[in-house]
């Protein structure tokens, strides 16, 4: 895993470069073993923030994995903006709605999980909320179930990524 910490370090190579993709996983690996390590120790804010930096890399993987698809769905001042801006940078503010671009398109869990990712994200910022009001966990026990649940799931969704990639290249 130590060689992997180091590649996670290293400059992002541009969306439109070979290897995004790869990086982008390997990213959302990293996090998610993070994600594991903090809950482990107790640091169950921060493990929040890791699995949501997770699915925020895997989401990445799946827009420039897809972005001719997501294209032909895209009003034209969308598409560039989509190459330009949702790829490289996946806006928190537009999660929700590249989520559901990736649901058009045959993700159909990706909305869920993004979802549950930006309750993660809300966790990581205000903890447990007893009145709901600016998180959606009420205890630590519950943020730290939906933790690892997007750990694994961030596991699952890597390998469904890579292999649809290394299928895209096998028939390029």
């Amino acid at each position: 895993m130590d060689a992997a910490f180091r590649a996670v370090e290293r400059p992002l190579p541009k969306p439109t470069e070979e290897g995004y993709v790869e990086v982008r996983l390997l990213e959302a690996l990293v996090e998610a073993r993070l994600a594991l390590e903090f809950l482990e120790r107790g640091l169950t804010r921060n493990a929040a923030g890791k699995v949501f930096q997770a699915w925020k890399a895997l989401m990445a993987a799946l827009l420039r994995l897809e972005i001719d698809k997501l294209k032909t769905l895209a009003k034209t001042e969308e598409r560039r903006w989509l190459e330009t801006m949702a790829v490289s940078r996946v806006p928190t503010s537009k999660m929700k709605t590249l989520a559901h671009l990736l649901k058009e398109i045959g993700y159909n869990d990706v909305s869920t999980w993004t979802d549950k990712a930006l309750n993660l994200h809300d966790y990581q910022y205000h903890g447990p909320d007893p009145d709901l009001a600016l998180s959606k966990y009420t205890r630590r026990e519950e943020a730290a179930a939906d933790i690892l649940e997007a750990s694994c799931r961030s596991g699952k969704t890597r390998r469904d990524v890579k292999k649809q990639s290394q299928m895209d290249r096998g028939a390029g």
